[in-house]
């Protein structure tokens, strides 16, 4: 997963405002940071996400929503 990927998937499942919320201000247990400072201390993109689906409850569709083709949404 790319960091553009992750910034796709937030926008796609969380909507962009509460999406960017999240990930600034969500302490994700398994990270032991936010999103954002798991991005910034160098933590991969799949792992954060994997971390913010993990903590929300995101459906299995969800998870893969970086996967699909953007163009056919």
């Amino acid at each position: 997963m790319k960091h553009s990927e992750l910034w796709r998937a937030v926008e796609a499942v969380y909507g962009s405002a509460y999406g960017r919320s999240l990930v600034k201000d969500l302490v994700l247990p398994g990270l032991g940071h936010t999103a954002q400072e798991a991005l910034d201390a160098g933590e991969s993109p799949r792992r954060v996400w994997d971390a913010l689906c993990d903590e929300t409850d995101a459906s299995e569709a969800d998870r893969w929503v970086y996967r699909e083709d953007p163009r056919k949404r």
